[in-house]
């Protein structure tokens, strides 16, 4: 196997890795975290396979942009939560 190969089965590893966690954890901060960690994956192997703008848009939009946007409604709906009691 040369490098390349062995980088890309690490990275698909690690996505598969990041993907299951999200789907068995119980904690939503870290299932958005993870959500996170995989998109920056996936990102990383479109750059390696030639594809700069599909991976700057994972990179932007999936890494970054839901990631905070997740982050923000899930602090809002805790701090609902606790006006409610």
């Amino acid at each position: 196997m040369t490098n390349p190969t062995i980088y890309l089965t690490l990275l698909l590893i690690g996505f598969l890795f990041s993907s299951v966690i999200v789907l068995i954890t119980k904690n939503l901060i870290w299932a958005i975290v993870f959500i996170g960690v995989g998109s920056l994956l996936l990102s990383i192997v479109f750059f390696m396979y030639g594809a700069p703008f599909a991976g700057a848009f994972e990179l932007s939009v999936g890494a970054g942009l839901i990631s905070v946007l997740f982050i923000i409604a899930t602090s809002l709906m805790q701090k609902g939560e606790d006006k409610d009691t």
